[in-house]
């Protein structure tokens, strides 16, 4: 056999021209792979007939000098002797309209037995007429059998044009000029088959560019894929977005979530159920239960049997080139599979002016596809005249109230092998964290338990406290510092009512909930459910330390907060820094503390230029956040009367820190140094107590200074050091001090100044 015989065998194998081949009419197809089968069994009786026709053609024209160059296969030896071209013709278009009659009435049949067939399905979403149909599946042939490459080469007399034209589908699928006329509209670029983009031009792919009869035609790769019954979503679109199925672990959601999802689940169906063509439905779900908001779409979703396809606009957004297309194929995979769209990290269309062309290009394929979407983020935002044609709907999703974080503590805790003694009331106070976020901590600290004992895995109190802490990570941007606490109870010197006020802020730091939650408080406060607390006193007397001691009290972490980056000369910036920090803290369950708190919260002036009214409303604003805070802010002054008196008023607790007397004093020499210090058995601290009047802070100083003395000399403290090392203290405090006031060590002074 020859090569061209080869080649003829290959284009005819699938078509059979017997009566016997056509099903008894009324049979619908078991699925569409059974469709596209007949429907290439047409597409090869329509080939058969071009290639006859061409035969005929070459014939007339004695069209032999292409056979003798090699360019194209041998048309006269293509057929074998079957009696005239017209008897062989009229036969195959008989053969053409009973498979096309047959293939109608099975489709039909299909339809009625509710059977999905992908390609009469796509035709109906896009809206195709039969020839633009037709169209499409002569592109999709090439990608189910590649031997119609070497059909559509032949049929074009070239070897390298492998996919169809618009010349080439006129050719097959109108058989007379007048048809051929009419059917040159669905190559232009308003034709469903280009802008829906379901074939692109081979020389211009994805652009809108209307293809000449001579160029070649590509089916989408995606459009490919859906009727290969490929659900994945389009490749373009997988660095952006995910498509979620079913999620095992929303078996049940909290009961406030759970009334919240049937609410919009039975809104959902009656919206769809009230119209036959209804307005698109949008939900903006915003709060700072980003979690919750994705755990109900999910729920919602599955309840409604529909896929849902999640996009990260953020990534979106920095596409570049590409993100001008991706609204579009989402909005395309919406009715493909179909699906709901979700589009997560909202705030960020709010960061850039620049973002409204995005927004509007989203709102644009929402509008155009989407019968369902969701909206997700932290800040409300109005749409404005972009939601025009939708029904718009907004519903907050704030964090967890307290009751209902106990409730999620003590339904994970009972599923977990933990310590009895666990208090899930404590852990929803000092946590303000939702149900996914208690789930990873509690993953989190069974591995923490593992490491600590394999042979014992029982998770305690302090794995949770450390496995909490590890699953926040406040996104200050070098406005605050976090701070390890290293100081305990027994390191204040404080008089007895000051460590009572400060035990006070951390039982009710810890008993939140049942304040605010078993015994209603929280519904009767809309604000100021935080917890403030101002501590005063001159420099060097315990604030810092007595904020770190509580922040290792509660387990918690403590950030402070570094004015000199929250501080901005330009307009509105540190209500934008303030604000990031207080979000950041809330949602980390942290503590703000700010020290030298009188150069941000200093009291409102009179208005007499620019910067009066700028700096008041600085103080406003603070003023403001820190009522609406439901965390624990700490400010630290040394000049309590430059604060507002309404910062004042918004404290819970004011902690007054005195300079220390000599008893204090003396308390606080004896536990400065660690046990390991080697030291001198007849240091007299009464004496340095009662002679150099000095905080805490000085007292530390002079202590750490006087420890690198003694290592420097090889020995251990001693009497002397401490007395050489008060001496350079005060010389660098600018203080007064003369050797009479060293007492007995006079001499070590003398000796010195010698």
């Amino acid at each position: 056999m020859s090569r061209v015989q080869e080649f003829a065998s290959l284009l005819f194998e699938r078509v059979d021209m017997s009566p016997d081949c056509y099903p008894q009419a009324g049979r619908g197809y078991s699925n569409s792979w059974a469709h596209v089968d007949d429907e290439l069994g047409r597409l090869d009786l329509r080939i058969r007939i071009a290639v006859l026709r061409r035969q005929g053609e070459e014939r007339a024209h004695s069209s032999y000098s292409e056979l003798q160059s090699g360019t194209v296969p041998d048309s006269v030896a293509y057929f074998p002797a079957q009696g005239s071209d017209a008897v062989m013709e009229k036969a195959l278009l008989d053969a053409l309209v009973a498979r096309g009659r047959d293939i109608e009435q099975k489709r039909r049949a299909s339809q009625a037995a509710g059977t999905h067939l992908a390609l009469p399905r796509l035709a109906d979403i896009f809206r195709l007429s039969t020839f633009e149909e037709q169209c499409l599946l002569t592109c999709f042939a090439i990608e189910i059998d590649a031997r119609y490459e070497k059909h559509y080469a032949f049929l074009q007399n070239d070897v390298a044009r492998k996919h169809p034209s618009a010349a080439l589908l006129l050719d097959l699928l109108c058989p007379n000029q007048g048809e051929r006329q009419a059917a040159r509209r669905a190559f232009s670029v308003q034709s469903p088959l280009f802008e829906y983009r379901l074939l692109q031009v081979a020389d211009a792919r994805g652009d809108a560019v209307s293809p000449s009869l001579s160029r070649a035609l590509y089916i989408d790769q995606r459009i490919a894929n859906y009727l290969l019954g490929i659900t994945s979503i389009d490749d373009r679109l997988l660095p952006v977005a995910r498509l979620i199925t079913n999620d095992p672990r929303l078996a049940s959601l909290p009961v406030s979530l759970a009334k919240l999802a049937d609410r919009m689940k039975a809104f959902v169906r009656h919206h769809l159920a009230s119209s036959e063509a209804p307005k698109g439905l949008a939900f903006h779900l915003y709060g700072a239960d980003v979690a919750a908001q994705r755990a109900a779409v999910e729920s919602i979703c599955r309840d409604l049997a529909l896929l849902v396809v999640f996009v990260d606009i953020e990534k979106a957004m920095a596409a570049g080139p590409t993100s001008s297309e991706l609204p579009w194929l989402i909005g395309r995979e919406a009715v493909l599979l179909p699906a709901a769209i979700c589009i997560e990290s909202t705030d960020s269309w709010l960061d850039d002016a620049k973002s409204f062309a995005q927004r509007e290009a989203w709102f644009t394929a929402i509008r155009g596809f989407s019968q369902l979407t969701f909206l997700l983020g932290r800040s409300l935002w109005s749409p404005g005249k972009l939601s025009e044609g939708l029904i718009y709907i907004e519903i907050a999703f704030p964090t967890p109230a307290v009751e209902v974080r106990r409730s999620l503590w003590e339904d994970h805790l009972a599923a977990r092998q933990v310590h009895a003694t666990i208090d899930p009331g404590v852990l929803a106070s000092r946590f303000r964290f939702n149900a996914e976020q208690i789930r990873n901590a509690l993953d989190a600290a069974e591995t923490i338990a593992y490491w600590r004992d394999p042979a014992r895995q029982t998770v305690t109190a302090e794995d949770i406290s450390e496995a909490c802490r590890a699953q926040v990570s406040l996104k200050v941007s070098g406005l605050a510092v976090k701070t390890a606490p290293v100081h305990k109870w027994d390191n204040l010197v404080l008089p007895p009512d000051h460590l009572r006020l400060l035990r006070e802020l951390c039982n009710q730091a810890r008993h939140r909930h049942i304040v605010y939650g078993d015994w209603g408080f929280e519904r009767r406060l809309s604000l100021g459910k935080g917890l403030n607390a101002l501590f005063t006193g001159p420099p060097g007397t315990g604030k810092t330390m007595a904020a770190e001691v509580i922040g290792a009290e509660l387990q918690v972490d403590m950030y402070k907060i570094d004015l000199s980056q929250a501080v901005s000369k330009y307009i509105g910036e540190t209500e934008k820094n303030l604000d990031q920090m207080f979000r950041e803290a809330e949602s980390g369950n942290a503590i703000l503390f700010f020290d030298e708190a009188d150069a941000l919260f200093g009291k409102r002036s009179e208005v007499k230029d620019a910067h009066d009214r700028y700096a008041n409303i600085e103080t406003g604003y603070l003023l403001q956040r820190m009522e609406q805070h439901e965390g624990i802010v700490i400010l630290a002054t040394n000049l309590r009367n430059n604060l507002d008196e309404a910062f004042c008023r918004r404290m819970h607790f004011v902690v007054e820190f005195p300079f220390p007397d000599e008893e204090h004093r003396t308390r606080l020499w004896e536990g400065l140094f660690p046990a390991d210090v080697p030291r001198d058995e007849e240091i007299d601290f009464r004496f340095l107590a009662k002679q150099f009047k000095v905080p805490g802070g000085n007292i530390r100083n002079i202590g750490l200074c006087a420890a690198f003395l003694a290592a420097a000399e090889g020995t251990g403290l001693t009497m002397p050091h401490l007395i050489m090392a008060t001496r350079r203290e005060y010389k660098k405090l600018g203080w007064p001090c003369t050797a009479n006031d060293f007492g007995a060590y006079h001499h070590l002074i003398k000796a010195l100044d010698g």
